[in-house]
């Protein structure tokens, strides 16, 4: 029976902290199932999903304190579960505006209060091409319900982003 962890680790960004991490895992016998890793200003982050029976899932939490020692990071992990297959309908959603506070928490509400869960979100800023105008760019995977109708509710959001002077697309995957 599988058995699975999440391991969530923030630390000053320099070479081979994935190629540790990963090796640590497979030294153990487990699998890294999911990740999401990235630099961000002078730090990186990772989060990993890790697939195992129940020893070497053990094996490899109790690795982790002297993990974090030898690599300088802050670890955090904690037992999960797979995640139960529902029937959901994956869509991406794309957006992009000149830069200003408030449009992650906007379109989040959007989401939230329709029953939308947000399975990923990428965001990121950039000066535009030839005006250096702060841009803020934004790339998400939402989960619609099953019975969910999805061109009513791609016309809201984009009424929704027309309003908010954001440039929105979205999706079926």
């Amino acid at each position: 029976m599988s058995h699975y962890l999440v391991i969530s680790a923030i630390g000053n960004d320099r070479p081979g902290i994935v190629n540790s991490v990963s090796q640590m895992i497979v030294e153990h016998k487990g699998n890294i199932t999911s990740s999401r890793m990235m630099a961000m200003g002078g730090e990186f982050s990772l989060m990993l999903m890790v697939e195992g029976d129940s020893a070497v899932i053990e094996k490899i939490q109790s690795t982790l304190p002297d993990m974090e020692a030898s690599l300088g990071l802050t670890i955090v992990s904690k037992h999960t579960e797979a995640k139960p297959g529902t029937a959901r309908v994956p869509c991406n959603i794309n957006v992009v505006s000149m830069d200003h506070p408030g449009i992650v928490q906007q379109v989040a509400d959007f989401f939230s209060s329709r029953d939308v869960n947000i399975e990923e979100m990428n965001t990121d800023t950039y000066p535009a091409a030839h005006t250096g105008t702060p841009m803020f760019a934004l790339n998400m995977v939402v989960s619609l319900p099953a019975d969910m109708k999805v061109a009513p509710l791609r016309e809201k959001f984009i009424d929704f982003c027309d309003a908010l002077n954001l440039d929105a697309t979205m999706e079926i995957s």
